[in-house]
This record gives structure tokens, sequence and C-alpha cells, in this order.
């Protein structure tokens, strides 16, 4: 395990961006039967998933959600130290989709942008580089990209991972605070896990090979077994309780896996945080996405004790306990095909 503890690590603002065409059961029915469709939606808790049109990638969801972030934080474009962008659905195999994003938002030049390739922990991997930099400049701004159109890695007819996948991208802003809460992270990685979540194909040793395959059954008992170690790993190098955490936001992937592992941590359940049921599993967006549809209120009143936990593909998993806040900017939005934004429900 690789702990850190930063100081100095202010939360902002956190958007996030849906693709505006839904899939709910009523669709999985009509392609899997409506028995499949209703059994699946009752044993994972995910009803409905908002999924990206065809060519529509995760940077042009990432795209209007940073710009609605920068323009609510009143950040200038030239004011942005850092962009990492955390997503295993890339526009491109090169060049980065974080240079892409660069260049789209109109950030200076300074500005330094590169990608991530990890899913289910990526967005508390992506937290803990960001941090890290700006802790070691002692200064500035960051933009953290975290999203995924894993839609198109799938076809739409494969009943064991297609009722399952939601396509979404989120920016959250972090800057450097001198002042604000600390930040303590935990991370770690099993990567003899990977034969259980993969894509074997689209890369350069399988160019044409399979699409998205996972193993739930594998999945499932690598969660209960890995994650609340990290967890109690992470609690005990901040020195907070279970009890004292306000929030309780874990990757949303399988709600009865969520309350099975939030029961295993002593988790209240009114700390754990549920937000699958209209957005299904968004990878690497799915913590962001959760805080913005369901703690906008809370993280813009005070500041908030939050417990952050990523894990899934790779195996690979992260933790961070996070005092934060209160933050300016918390929402989610609809982007249709033609990029034009509405909120979103």
């Amino acid at each position: 395990m690789a702990l850190a503890r930063l100081d100095g690590i202010a939360l902002r603002g956190i958007v996030s961006a849906l693709p505006a065409n839904v899939e709910d059961v009523t669709h999985l029915a009509a392609r899997f039967g409506a028995d499949y469709a209703e059994r699946i939606a009752s044993a994972t808790g995910i009803r409905r998933r908002h999924i990206a049109a065809p060519g529509q990638c995760m940077s042009d969801l990432a795209l209007p959600a940073a710009r609605e972030l920068l323009n609510g934080l009143g950040w200038a474009d030239n004011s942005i130290d850092l962009l990492v962008c955390v997503t295993q659905t890339p526009d491109h195999p090169l060049p980065a989709t974080a240079c892409l994003l660069q260049n789209r938002l109109g950030l200076a030049g300074h500005c330094a942008a590169f990608d991530v390739g990890l899913g289910c922990s990526g967005y508390v991997y992506g937290l803990w580089l960001v941090a890290s930099l700006l802790a070691g400049m002692g200064r500035g701004r960051a933009l953290l990209v975290a999203g995924d159109t894993t839609s198109h890695t799938l076809t739409p007819d494969n009943r064991s991972v297609a009722p399952l996948f939601g396509d979404a991208a989120t920016v959250t802003a972090i800057e450097w605070d001198a002042s604000a809460g600390p930040l303590t992270i935990d991370v770690g990685t099993d990567g003899a896990g990977a034969p259980y979540l993969i894509r074997a194909g689209g890369g350069t040793r399988q160019p044409d090979g399979p699409l998205l395959f996972m193993d739930g059954t594998q999945v499932f008992a690598f969660t209960l077994r890995e994650v609340p170690k990290t967890i109690a790993a992470t609690l005990n190098a901040s020195g907070i309780g279970i009890a004292e955490i306000d929030h309780v936001v874990l990757h949303q992937a399988n709600e009865m896996m969520l309350r099975r592992l939030g029961a295993k941590i002593g988790a209240r359940e009114d700390q754990l945080v549920l937000a699958l049921a209209a957005r299904g599993n968004t990878s690497s967006a799915t913590i962001p996405l959760a805080m913005t549809d369901m703690l906008s209120v809370s993280l813009a009143t005070g500041e908030r004790k939050l417990l952050l936990s990523g894990f899934g593909v790779g195996w690979s998993w992260g933790t961070a306990i996070w005092q934060t806040g209160p933050i300016a900017t918390c929402r989610t939005l609809l982007v249709d095909q033609d990029g034009s934004v509405i909120p979103a429900g």
C-alpha cells in the first residue's frame, strides 16, 4: 500500500456531464426479455443509464463540463497550471486526450496536460497525482477530468455487461490553499486480477481482439477482500474514525455490493451514498458523479469529511479521506450530440 498525507489541497468545484441519450429497463427488455431485464435491475440496482451517441467521445462531454466549472468559479483560462485526464476510452491512441482538451478550452501553454489510463480506481489515483503535484509546487490550480464512454467498448447484445455500464465525464477543480484541511490517500494494485475485467482488443497486443469482458463473481470477491483493508488503512492514517465521516462515496458499480461493503466497514445508512440507479457504472466518473448528483447541497454549506474509494479493473484500488469544502460549484449537466447543454434532472 502507498499511503500519503497532503495538506493544502482544496476542492473548489465539480461538474459532471452525461450524454442526453438514455437507456432503461424497457430497452433491455426489448433485447433480452422482460424477466431477465428486471432480474438484472433488481440485482444491481441499475434501472437506467446514459449512453453516448455514435461518435460522441469522452472529451465531448468533458469540454462543456469544464467550461461550466471555470465560468462558475470565475477562473481565467490562463490560471490553470495542470490538467490530468483519467480515462480508459481516450479520443485517440495518441495524442493524449488531455492535450486535446487543453487546446479546446484555450488553456495557456504553461498548463501541463497528460492522461492516466485507469478505470474504477482512477478518480482517487488522479486526485493523488494532482494533489502531490500541487503540494510539490506549493501553489496552483488544476482540473482533474475523469470519465469514460464505456458503451463504445461493448456490443448492445452483450447481456453480461450492457445492462451495467453508462457513460459520463466529470471535471473537478482543485487548488493549493495552505489553510485547506488534510487529504489522506492510500492506493494499491494486484495485476493478477487483470483477466477478470478486461478489454483485450484494441491495443497493440490484440488490435482486433475481443471487446469488454467481466467476471462479476471475481469482481465481487476482490472488492470484499481488498477494499475494507484499504479503507481501514486510510482511516487509521488520517486519525479519523468511520463514525466521523460525513459521506462515504464508493465506486458505484452494484447496489448490493455497495451495501455489503458499507456494512463491512461499519458505515451507517445515512453516510453511504448510492447514486447508480439512474446512471449505472460510469467507470472512473462514478465517485464525482455521485457527488454532483447527491451531495451538491451538503458540499455547498460547509466543510465535510469525505471517504472516497474506487476499486476494480486492474485489480486496482484507491481510498481518500478528505476534509474539504464548502465548494462553490457542484452540478450535473446533460449534453446533446451537437454539444448543447441542459441541466440534468
